[in-house]
């Protein structure tokens, strides 16, 4: 194995450079009796390194989409679109959380056909966004479930909701 050849270089003032082998190296009187440049530059590294390692995955609760979902059916009930819908008992356990990202896609292109505009679609939008977006083998796509009206769709929204949370709330206790 080759080792690459590193370069050093630091921002500093107009100084003596000096060359040691493939390093270089800037120094500067100046610079070398002020420490607030390098504690400057080291708090923005240090600043920048948190919050990229504080920016934790949010998760999703269904509880959140059942809020969303309560808030916008006012707005959609009276749509006449027709929407993939499967069946509680129609989903395998482990295509639950796919079948939950197509009743939300399905539900976001509601509100973009009805041009519904709030903080109950934001809402639907930003749930969506942070659903696991890993597809299991074996599960249809959404396009396999059977179209049904939005009253249908609803129910069935709902009861797969209650189902999640339900088995959520006793999976934290």
């Amino acid at each position: 194995m080759k080792a690459l050849p590193v370069i050093f270089v630091q921002p500093t003032c107009p100084g003596d450079q000096r060359a040691k082998g493939i390093q270089f190296l800037s120094t500067c009187n100046l610079c070398r009796e002020s420490h607030k440049t390098q504690v400057w530059l080291c708090f923005l590294i240090l600043s920048f390194l948190s919050t990229s390692m504080c920016a934790a995955p949010v998760r999703y609760y269904p509880r959140h989409a059942k809020v969303c979902l309560q808030g916008l059916e006012g707005d959609i009930k009276n749509s006449d679109v027709m929407l993939y819908a499967p069946l509680a008992h129609e989903v395998k356990e482990k295509c639950k959380m796919m079948s939950l990202r197509c009743y939300m896609l399905e539900l976001m292109m509601v509100t973009d056909e009805e041009d519904i505009k709030n903080h109950y679609t934001e809402c639907v939008y930003f749930f969506t966004e942070n659903l696991p977006k890993a597809e299991p083998v074996g599960c249809p796509p959404c396009e396999a479930y059977s179209l049904n009206n939005i009253t249908i769709f609803l129910e069935r929204l709902n009861t797969l909701l209650e189902e999640m949370t339900e088995r959520e709330e006793l999976h934290n206790t």
